[in-house]
């Protein structure tokens, strides 16, 4: 069974830069799309980037986020990553990854793997 695990999260300031990691075991990647989410205080989670899988790899982000995140994906290490460049404070939140066989509003994104979280905190 698919398994995923987040790092790289951490405290930075705004402006700053971080990297996170989505590494799989169990399967490989290459088939799923995977979604990075996050969940802030008292919000509800929402969606920040996703990447088609099938050797499609198309991506959206949400409009918060676009032009800073980047999404990518390297099947050789089996591994996700999450790019975040000008980090704001409103970017604070625990971010997930997730797979589907689709992203959100296309056919298959029910997303049944998640990992723990990781914390990212942009300090102002």
């Amino acid at each position: 069974q698919l398994q995923l695990v987040e790092s790289g999260g951490g405290l930075v300031q705004t402006g700053g830069s971080l990297r996170l990691s989505c590494a799989a075991s169990g399967s490989t990647l290459d088939a799923y799309a995977i979604g990075w989410f996050r969940q802030a205080p008292g919000k509800e989670r929402e969606g920040v980037a996703c990447m088609s899988g099938g050797n499609t790899n198309y991506t959206n982000y949400r409009d918060a986020v676009k032009g800073r995140f980047t999404i990518s994906r390297d099947n050789a290490k089996n591994t996700v990553y999450l790019q975040m460049n000008s980090l704001k404070h409103e970017d604070t939140a625990i971010y997930y990854c997730a797979a589907a066989y689709g992203c959100p509003g296309y056919p298959g994104d029910v997303f049944d793997y998640w990992g723990q979280g990781t914390q990212v905190t942009g300090s102002s």
